[in-house]
């Protein structure tokens, strides 16, 4: 499983950083951000408490032959920055799109490591889209921004759950079309 799955997705370099496909042994790392409620509230699929073995379950389900989501480790290890410092995806709606998703460790919030990792994950395409989807909760303009500035359109407003807050938040909806 490990090996093939490593094949199939590509490293990606983003900047500073790579974007390296997840691995078992980011799940102390993984487990121990995403613990966190910041981290948490600004996604809809991350629970807060995080359960055991949750992190561990996200991991398989990205590794296995049959995924419908790739994720990366955003590993800053080039630019002695540690070997996590978030996650981004893409899960496989239809033929030719996918939705991208991310999230970035609170110590590195505000240092461009979102931006050079969705701009580096669009610019390598490495599912062949014609069309990337993004949902950002609207509490989250800096989100939104990083998306703006990787050449997303806004779509319009939407909602969605967010497990860690337990209720439905509205959110902004964005499209990249690529060639």
């Amino acid at each position: 499983m490990g090996l093939a799955y490593a094949e199939r997705q590509p490293v990606i370099a983003a900047g500073d950083y790579d974007l390296r496909p997840v691995r078992p042994s980011d799940a102390g790392l993984m487990t121990l951000f995403t613990s966190d409620l910041r981290v948490a509230q600004a996604t809809s699929s991350i629970p807060h408490p995080l359960p055991p073995g949750t992190t561990e379950a996200f991991i398989e389900r990205c590794m296995a032959e049959s995924r419908i989501e790739d994720a990366w480790a955003i590993d800053g290890t080039r630019a002695d920055c540690g070997e996590l410092m978030g996650v981004i995806s893409l899960t496989r709606l239809d033929i030719g799109q996918a939705e991208i998703g991310y999230w970035v460790a609170p110590v590195f919030w505000n240092s461009g490591v979102a931006s050079a990792a969705v701009s580096a994950l669009v610019a390598a395409n490495p599912l062949g889209c014609r069309t990337i989807f993004a949902t950002v909760q609207q509490d989250n303009p800096a989100s939104a921004r990083v998306l703006t500035n990787s050449g997303f359109a806004y779509l319009g407003d939407a909602e969605c759950y967010c497990l860690a807050r337990g209720y439905t938040v509205p959110t902004w909806t964005y499209s990249r079309k690529l060639d």
